[in-house]
């Protein structure tokens, strides 16, 4: 289903509880740029220099997202951004999100130390749980890796974004 049909299709419960889960990387932001001189993820993913990449806060949005995001909002949805970047990397993250037009999110959750060993779908589902145990309902989770939409607390109703780049288990 169209994420724009399913969105308008729901009946909010108007108590600032509904909440949608938005992965970062290929999700909000499009890092096409950067692998554009590695053959589009042909050389594989070097970390790295994804991270001084990251640090420029050039990414642009994905103007799908962007869109589907601002809805969201006027719709009065809460809003929370869970990336597998690291907590280092929040101001070059915080600066990229808002310079491609994201503004008025309630949580930008990043890999914590004790997070930087876990799989991704273990890490992802743990923050996910840990938004409905604050009182939220995921009613939305869009990301372009099955680990943004896999393993437990996964949502109402999942968006899988196509990424022929790269794959994280």
């Amino acid at each position: 289903m169209n994420p724009w049909l399913y969105v308008n299709s729901l009946k909010l419960s108007g108590d600032g509880r509904d909440a949608w889960v938005f992965d970062v990387d290929e999700t909000l932001l499009s890092n096409l740029p950067f692998f554009e001189g590695r053959h589009y993820g042909g050389e594989g993913v070097d970390h790295d220099a994804f991270i001084k990449w990251a640090d420029l806060a050039e990414a642009p949005p994905l103007p799908a997202s962007r869109s589907l995001y601002v809805h969201l909002l006027e719709l009065g949805f809460k809003i929370f951004l869970l990336t597998g970047r690291y907590d280092y990397e929040r101001n070059a993250t915080e600066k990229n999100l808002a310079r491609a037009g994201y503004h008025s999110w309630d949580a930008l959750l990043l890999r914590e130390p004790e997070d930087y060993e876990k799989r991704a779908v273990d890490y992802k589902s743990e923050r996910r749980l840990k938004i409905e145990q604050d009182g939220f309902r995921i009613l939305g989770n869009s990301g372009d890796q099955w680990s943004d939409l896999a393993g437990y607390a996964v949502g109402h109703r999942t968006f899988k974004l196509p990424n022929p780049m790269y794959y994280i288990a």
